[in-house]
């Protein structure tokens, strides 16, 4: 480049252009609240909600399946078992939850990128467990591997989201009992930020176990929490052995776990609030205790996946008021146990990235904000009510996580927000576009999307007349372009190659 062109780059409005468009992997902190929790229930709800959930333990009990030593541990433990149905004194599961932590860090190889799950803070996740994945271009078709490489890479290129997640996409290209080592390979590789660890059977946890240390060191592991998982309750009240392996695991390797009740009001729980409520705080109860039993003060997040039915078709809806009672109430509950709590996220029942889509899923996101979620799983690109990963509806998702980062900041009243100057500045009549205030601020003032267009009408139409989903596919091309992978030890990459291949190696693919 020469001088003269140097001088222009350099210069004016090309040096903001060139500010705005030059790659960054950025990552904003995880979201700390400053604005107050919305909450729904009375203290006269709350009591009868409690009391309600106790004699669901007590009188119907839960059950925990294919699990003799579950069974074995809670009759240690004092509650009166039957079968395979445990009926839980009352009291005694709330006390067993009480050594459960009320924060926790969770630990990235990058330690910029660690994340406090708890208190007032937010973590946002992006979609997990979608079979199938959808874009523009291709269509609806199955997951492979390589569509779960690139959301990761999209996940660590997304200024607004904390964490990589889980299983981003089902590769269903890999043999079911092998895809839990690639997928991990690729969390750990491909991105810095934290992950989650596998719980589709109690072995492939201990393989996530296991190639966390080769990332982060045996001793490391051992005293820090560096992996959280995904344990659902088969609702309603049943602990099957399978989730119960997994969440065992991770509970003796002091790793966290997400105990959250998978609920479709009117098929897997009463069509009413209350009871939906009163059957989510009795499998949080179980579940949480649970895991206390196997190692008390493992670290564990109290979930609540909520969705209601639509009674004419059978499908689940989103974006519901009864999901947001529920979501809302369940926050409260939680709170009172002092667990941290998950909920929420960019749900829709939509089959596109379109207008239901966003209706729907801004819902869901301003719910999760509002009920003092944690750890929001599911944040971006959940499409057609879980089943798709949506290349376009990730970044657009991942765009408006933007707006709840802005809006959790609240409203500031430091001498520089009161403005004093700048009204006095302007004055009557004035306008304060030019006055020394707004230059001051005006970067930061407002958040700004990196996706969604503001252009006057002539120059949107000029530039070929793009909706938003259009916008996204551009993006969506551009960030995968500009990927560049976050350095790691050659060493680690060679032994977790390695584990890789190893474990490969020694069993046959299975495909069920």
């Amino acid at each position: 480049m020469s001088d003269t062109g140097g001088r222009r780059a350099r210069g004016g409005g090309a040096a903001r252009r060139a500010e705005r468009s030059a790659v960054s992997f950025e990552t904003a902190r995880f979201i700390e609240r400053n604005i107050p929790n919305f909450e729904v229930l009375t203290a006269e709800a709350i009591e009868i909600i409690e009391h309600n959930a106790e004699k669901v333990l007590e009188e119907i009990g839960v059950n925990f399946v294919e699990n003799p030593a579950a069974l074995e541990r809670w009759r240690q433990a004092g509650a009166d078992v039957r079968g395979e149905r445990v009926h839980i004194p009352r009291g005694l599961a709330r006390k067993l939850c009480s050594t459960a932590p009320k924060s926790f860090v969770q630990h990235a190889r990058n330690p910029e990128r660690n994340v406090d799950i708890g208190g007032r803070n937010l973590v946002l996740a992006p979609v997990y467990g979608p079979p199938f994945v959808r874009d523009a271009d291709g269509g609806r078709r199955y997951a492979t591997i390589e569509d779960f490489r690139n959301f990761v890479k999209l996940g660590y290129m997304s200024k607004w989201l904390h964490h990589s997640g889980g299983t981003v996409c089902e590769p269903t290209d890999i043999a079911v009992n092998k895809r839990h080592l690639d997928m991990l390979l690729a969390h750990m590789t491909l991105s810095d930020k934290p992950y989650m660890g596998s719980v589709t059977a109690p072995e492939r946890a201990a393989d996530s176990v296991a190639m966390s240390k080769i990332l982060f060191g045996d001793d490391f592991v051992d005293q820090n929490t560096v992996m959280t998982s995904l344990v659902n309750i088969n609702s309603p009240m049943t602990f099957d052995g399978i989730m119960m392996g997994a969440l065992e695991v991770y509970a003796v390797a002091n790793q966290a776990a997400i105990v959250s009740p998978f609920i479709v009001g009117g098929a897997m729980a009463p069509v009413t609030v209350a009871g939906t409520l009163t059957q989510v705080l009795a499998e949080i109860l179980a579940g949480v205790s649970y895991s206390q039993l196997v190692r008390p003060g493992a670290p564990v997040i109290a979930g609540a996946f909520v969705t209601s039915i639509d009674m004419n078709s059978g499908a689940p809806t989103f974006g519901t008021p009864e999901a947001s009672l529920i979501t809302y109430g369940a926050g409260q509950l939680v709170r009172r146990l002092g667990l941290p709590y998950r909920s929420a996220g960019a749900f829709c029942g939509s089959k596109l990235p379109d207008a239901q889509a966003a209706y729907e899923s801004a819902n869901s996101l301003n719910m999760g904000l509002l009920a003092g979620v944690n750890f929001m799983l599911h944040a971006c690109g959940w499409l057609e009510g879980g089943l798709v990963s949506s290349y376009e509806k990730f970044v657009m998702d991942a765009d408006q996580l933007g707006a709840l980062h802005g809006l959790a900041r609240g409203v500031s009243v430091d001498e520089n927000a009161q403005a004093l100057d700048a009204i006095a500045e302007v004055g009557p009549g004035g306008h304060y576009l030019g006055c020394a205030h707004t230059q001051a601020n005006f970067k930061s003032a407002f958040w700004r999307s990196d996706l969604l267009d503001y252009k006057p009408f002539e120059t949107w139409a000029d530039e070929g007349s793009r909706d938003t989903q259009a916008l996204a596919g551009e993006r969506v091309k551009k960030l995968l372009a500009d990927y560049q992978a976050p350095d790691l030890d050659e060493g680690k990459r060679e032994a977790l190659e390695a584990f890789v291949a190893k474990r490969k190696e020694e069993m046959p693919d299975a495909f069920v």
